[in-house]
């Protein structure tokens, strides 16, 4: 035999392993086809071929099992119990394969991501952040943010590599598809618990992600607002870490330049600012977060946005007459009772918009705003309202006087409530802080009264 034909002899073998490895990832994209190659035996015959010494059919045997494993959890552990782990990892240190995040199985559950760790690939994805070749970092940036979502621990074991502060030198990147990936990891990590975002926020994170507020590509936008949401929902302290960075307000011009879910995540970080007490919900308040609030209750139209817009209000104006006034002022009360008596909003934006609206109602002393709820507000929500006049009104002669010309006393005469009921009790507290006279002058059917004696009535 020739040399040349022992050449086409190898020649052959690579080329058959070639076109088997391309079929079956081809095969993989169509679910119809998963099962038929799963009991083929497949994952043992792509196993030998990612070591092969032909880099594109070890690229392709880890994209067929990628698109294997991603197509379910039980395929995922299949690739696991194949023991393929350890060649990925292999395969990370020693080449670019195309597409590392759909090979790697950890998406599914977070014993497939400690299988990851426990592989020793975490190290190795960590130094990928390093490598000067773009691909490698966002595949490494994703797949760390993949391992990190699933448990405390597993992020514990990202961090413990030190790969946040790998993370936090790529901010500023030009390459949007990796600050993307990088941001979506910070928050994975973060979002467990208050030590793993201390520690996302010790790498200095901030303040250099909020320019990326202002960035061109809207997913990195928003995983930059997703990132601040997972910080500031732990304690005052980290809250206070993004209010002193300037981050309220790059948060509220990040809410006025998108729309729709790219504003969720923004939307929830001002109502976990606020949430954490006074001071905290004042710097909302004075960032104009209340009306942008306002509007984006206004111009989104998807429940459960609405829902998010809802609860942070009621964050914002739970504390104090000052901070209920601040909502009040925003014309907030009438649409938060709008939303709450909707028989078109769904449950879940029903039981938010009762709930922060007695949460404002009683703090709000703020009464030009109360009024208009005399008149729309059904009982379980009148009662609230009422109270708030009958505190106020015995104590301040101006606004009983306003209360009487603008309608305000002649509409509670009007309003049915229980004898002996807490309803009831706040309507009397509020008649006694006027003349009988006055009250009984705008009672119902005092007119006919008054008829009916000018005509028994006899001149002397």
């Amino acid at each position: 035999m020739s040399q040349r034909q022992i050449i086409q002899v190898f020649e052959q073998y690579q080329k058959s392993r070639m076109q088997f490895v391309q079929t079956v990832a081809d095969l993989a994209v169509r679910s119809q086809n998963i099962e038929m190659l799963h009991n083929a035996g497949v994952m043992s015959m792509l196993r030998p071929l990612m070591l092969d010494v032909v880099p594109s059919i070890q690229q392709t045997a880890a994209l067929a099992l990628g698109r294997l494993a991603d197509h379910s959890d039980g395929l995922a552990e299949a690739v696991v119990k194949e023991d393929i782990l350890p060649q990925l990892v292999q395969s990370l240190s020693s080449q670019n394969i195309s597409d590392l995040s759909r090979v790697y199985p950890v998406h599914h559950e977070a014993a497939l991501s400690q299988a990851v760790v426990d592989a020793g690939a975490v190290p190795l994805l960590v130094l990928c952040l390093l490598e000067p070749e773009m691909g490698l970092k966002r595949i490494a940036a994703s797949t760390l943010s993949d391992i990190s979502k699933h448990t405390p621990e597993l992020a514990q074991n990202v961090v413990d590599t030190g790969a946040t502060a790998h993370l936090a030198q790529m901010i500023l990147s030009p390459d949007a598809k990796l600050k993307r990936q990088v941001f979506a990891a910070l928050s994975q990590i973060s979002k467990h618990s208050v030590n793993l975002a201390e520690m996302v926020v010790e790498a200095e994170v901030f303040p250099a992600a909020m320019a990326c507020l202002r960035d061109p590509d809207e997913y990195v936008r928003k995983n930059v607002s997703t990132l601040m949401r997972e910080v500031v929902k732990h304690t005052p302290e980290l809250s206070q870490v993004i209010v002193n960075c300037g981050g309220l307000g790059a948060v509220v011009d990040y809410l006025g330049d998108c729309s729709g879910s790219l504003r969720l995540p923004g939307i929830m970080t001002l109502g976990y600012v606020a949430a954490h007490g006074e001071n905290l919900a004042t710097a909302v308040i004075i960032s104009k977060g209340v009306p942008q609030l306002a509007l984006c209750l206004s111009e989104e139209s998807e429940h459960h946005i609405k829902a998010a817009v809802v609860w942070s209000v009621g964050q914002i104006g739970h504390h104090t007459p000052e901070h209920a006034k601040a909502v009040a002022t925003a014309n907030l009360l009438p649409k938060l009772l709008q939303l709450y008596m909707d028989a078109g909003s769904s449950e879940d934006l029903q039981v938010k918009s009762k709930k922060a609206l007695k949460s404002i109602l009683q703090k709000c002393t703020h009464l030009p705003a109360l009024e208009p709820l005399l008149y729309e507000a059904p009982s379980n929500i009148l009662k609230h309202v009422v109270c708030q006049f009958s505190k106020v009104l015995p104590h301040d002669s101006k606004a009983r006087r306003l209360f009487v010309t603008s309608g305000g006393l002649k509409k509670m005469q009007e309003i049915e409530a229980e004898p002996g009921s807490a309803l009831q009790e706040y309507i009397n507290a509020i008649n006694n802080s006027f003349p009988e006279e006055i009250v009984r002058y705008y009672s119902p059917g005092y007119s006919e009264v008054l008829l009916e004696r000018l005509e028994n009535y006899q001149p002397a």
